[in-house]
């Protein structure tokens, strides 16, 4: 234990008034599952109990035991001084004097100037929504979807209709992803409860998902991007091997569950189709049953209730879920799948590395922008703009063009590479990048 600290039971919370000295040593001894610590603003917590309760699941907050969380604690509460009272409980001490206030090999500098570049941010008001915008974004899911369903009951439910409307009801799907993106960060409101009520009623009631199941998963995403055991979204389950350093692991270990030198090419057939269609719809489905998520489960068969209210009398029970909601979730997956991963397979994948929050596969080496257009922008969610999202998880998307040349000085201040590309480059990307990691599994397989 660290000087002048009480001795406290592993798991639980320091009950005495008296705190303690800590090393960074001394932190980083608490990693596991049943023992974690982690240091915010200097002042060293136990959380082992509290991760179970944790609004965001206990797998995001788990993945910094043992580790300096001050970047993402900042970067995922919007309103820091709420939550320092759940805090407060579980505080051990601090570290001692002549610890550094990063650890592992963080760059005290950047972490320096990328405080004060939040500061500044902060102080121009670019954390602040405009809720006109996301209505109005609201408004035109809503005009789409009315589209559809008037194409079809005014036009019949031919094949050319049918495939019309299945076209604007993905078109309503990924727009309303992106919307629900939104307040799943919080990035609308000042008031988190407010948008965490949104939230449900837009991935829930407009796209029959739930809630706690995005966030507990999207927010580990952000807290560990392309690290590999954390990133849940780079599970790829075997069927894919990304990066440079998998790939090589798998192949030395001769291990072979899919020819993964063909893997960007059944790219095509089993992730773009399938994804949503498939994959997430069990998940989802079964993840709000087994976890007992009834509340998002109420709110996801009000979609499903409503599409059928609409959709059954012209197409049938089974015409109306093969036709129309296949058809468009499949069209939907492809148009989730290009976007979001243009600004991830392409980049660093590899395991942890304990870099500090700008310079590292945490942000800056994990992700890269797609040029702006006003295209782009819609089509992507603004997520062309994924740096600056990873960065200021929590800013609206509509002031990411703003920040965005501030952040890009920084990076050339520092010589940290900032990358942005075509819309069709960072898509060829994908591919490219699957192509480079089948490769080099093939070598290794072969030859190591």
């Amino acid at each position: 234990m660290g000087r002048g600290s009480q001795q406290t039971v592993p798991g639980e919370p320091d009950s005495g008034k008296a705190k303690g000295v800590y090393t960074w040593e001394e932190v980083q001894s608490h990693n596991s599952r049943n023992d974690q610590w982690l240091v915010i603003d200097r002042k060293v917590y136990n959380i082992t109990q509290w991760a179970k309760r944790h609004p965001g699941g206990f797998r995001v907050i788990g993945h910094y035991a043992g580790e300096d969380a001050t970047e993402a604690f900042t970067a995922f509460h919007p309103d820091s001084k709420f939550v320092q009272k759940f805090l407060k409980p579980l505080l051990l001490g601090e570290l001692a004097a002549t610890e550094p206030s990063q650890d592992q090999d963080k760059n005290a500098a950047i972490v320096q100037d990328f405080k004060t570049l939040r500061a500044q941010v902060e102080k121009q008001g670019l954390f602040q929504g405009q809720p006109l915008f996301f209505f109005l974004h609201l408004g035109h899911i809503v005009l789409l979807e009315a589209l559809g369903w008037m194409l079809v009951s005014m036009c019949g439910t031919g094949w050319i209709p049918t495939l019309l409307c299945s076209v604007i009801l993905a078109t309503a799907q990924a727009q309303a992803g992106w919307l629900q993106h939104d307040f799943g960060h919080l990035s609308v409101f000042k008031k988190s409860t407010w948008n965490h009520a949104v939230h449900k009623f837009v991935i829930g009631h407009l796209k029959g998902a739930s809630a706690n199941w995005w966030n507990h998963r999207h927010f580990q995403h952000h807290a560990k991007p392309n690290i590999f055991t954390k990133d849940p979204d780079i599970n790829t389950l075997d069927t894919f091997v990304l990066g440079q350093t998998i790939p090589v692991e798998y192949g030395i270990k001769k291990i072979k569950h899919m020819p993964y030198n063909h893997q960007h090419q059944y790219f095509f057939l089993l992730g773009p189709p399938l994804l949503i269609p498939v994959f997430y719809n069990f998940n989802i489905m079964h993840t709000m049953i087994t976890r007992r998520y009834w509340l998002d489960l109420a709110w996801a068969m009000t979609y499903y209730l409503r599409y059928f209210y609409y959709y059954a009398p012209l197409y049938g029970v089974f015409g109306s879920l093969s036709c129309c909601y296949s058809f468009c979730r499949f069209l939907e997956s492809h148009w989730f799948v290009w976007v979001t991963q243009m600004n991830h397979i392409p980049m660093d994948i590899d395991h942890e590395k304990h870099k500090d929050w700008l310079f590292s596969r945490l942000q800056l080496q994990s992700t890269c922008n797609i040029e702006q257009s006003f295209f782009n922008d819609w089509f992507s969610g603004h997520l062309n703009f994924q740096i600056e999202h990873h960065l200021f998880p929590t800013m609206p998307r509509h002031n990411y063009h703003l920040v965005a040349p501030q952040v890009r000085a920084l990076c050339e201040k520092h010589g940290i590479p900032y990358q942005e590309k075509t819309l069709w480059r960072g898509l060829a990307d994908i591919v490219t990048s699957l192509k480079t990691s089948g490769d080099l599994w093939l070598d290794a397989y072969l030859h190591k």
